[in-house]
């Protein structure tokens, strides 16, 4: 395969695997969306088992106050059927003192009664508000989920897509070539760009000149000793070519941006393997 050929079609690739990564990343993140809906019905549910554990205490509470009031009603009463058969003074101020602390007590325990009951009512009406927001939680979280899902299915569908597409342009490129080539677009979404008058258009780094010529000859696969990007040559028109030499534009060893140190890291990865199998980490003889 001609150099041009494996240029165009990592060109080719650049925007299939771009494309790819992205939608990785998609899938990836998708199910976050659903985080906050879920947060939001845990802490529903939650405070509903509380309020429902206190509206179980205030009923137990109600039911006791009633019991306490039909003994204080019975105690009442008795004293006052007694007040019938009494025969001396002793009895009548027994039964009236029995009567008078019935009476108080009764009254004592309908004002606890009445506020208990109050907070019962309000605790219940809570609870069926409560009910109905976690019912209309759970559908609008089971609608998400199930939008979520043919949402994730379509992007497996694309990238499966992307997959074929992938596997018709990498034949005849070779393997470690594509597998670095990916590694810098993951970063990037950029892993091939044009050398215009001997700057990499990828970190705007002026090359050296002798290397800068091996880029123009075309014959390998050359990677920008600066930011890892592959290279190839594109001319400069006539209007280009004094942008394209603003000092301006370009950088140096001196004011090279640490954005890079990524793609640095490829290249020291490509030279360590030159150590054991010989491969060249800036070019690749085709």
């Amino acid at each position: 395969m001609v150099m041009t050929e494996v240029f165009e079609r990592l060109k080719e690739l650049q925007g299939v695997l771009a494309e790819k990564y992205m939608l990785e990343e998609k899938i990836e993140e998708a199910p976050k969306q659903l985080t906050s809906q879920d947060e939001l019905l845990a802490r529903l549910k939650k405070e509903y088992i509380e309020k429902n554990a206190k509206y179980d205490e205030v009923r137990a509470s109600v039911e006791h106050l009633k019991a306490q009031l039909a003994e204080a009603e019975a105690s009442r009463e008795s004293g006052e059927k007694g007040m019938d058969s009494i025969t001396t003074h002793r009895e009548y101020e027994a039964l009236d003192k029995q009567i008078t602390e019935a009476k108080e007590r009764e009254d004592a325990i309908r004002r606890d009664l009445t506020r208990e009951e109050k907070t019962l009512a309000e605790l219940n009406e809570i609870l069926r508000t409560d009910e109905a927001m976690i019912t209309a939680q759970e559908a609008d979280l089971d609608s998400g989920k199930t939008s979520l899902a043919a949402e994730i299915d379509g992007y497996k569908q694309a990238l499966g897509d992307l997959d074929k597409k992938e596997a018709d342009i990498t034949p005849g490129i070779d393997q470690e070539i594509v597998y670095k080539f990916q590694r810098i677009i993951r970063r990037n979404s950029e892993g091939i760009v044009a050398v215009k008058n001997g700057v990499c258009m990828g970190c705007h780094m002026i090359l050296p000149a002798q290397f800068a010529n091996e880029v123009r000859d075309g014959e390998k696969i050359l990677f920008c000793p600066y930011c890892s990007r592959i290279l190839y040559h594109q001319d400069v028109a006539e209007d280009e070519e004094e942008t394209y030499f603003s000092m301006d534009e370009t950088g140096s060893l001196a004011d090279f941006d640490d954005d890079f140190g990524d793609e640095e890291d490829l290249l020291e990865e490509g030279e360590a393997r030159d150590d054991g199998d010989g491969e060249k980490p800036l070019g690749f003889e085709e």
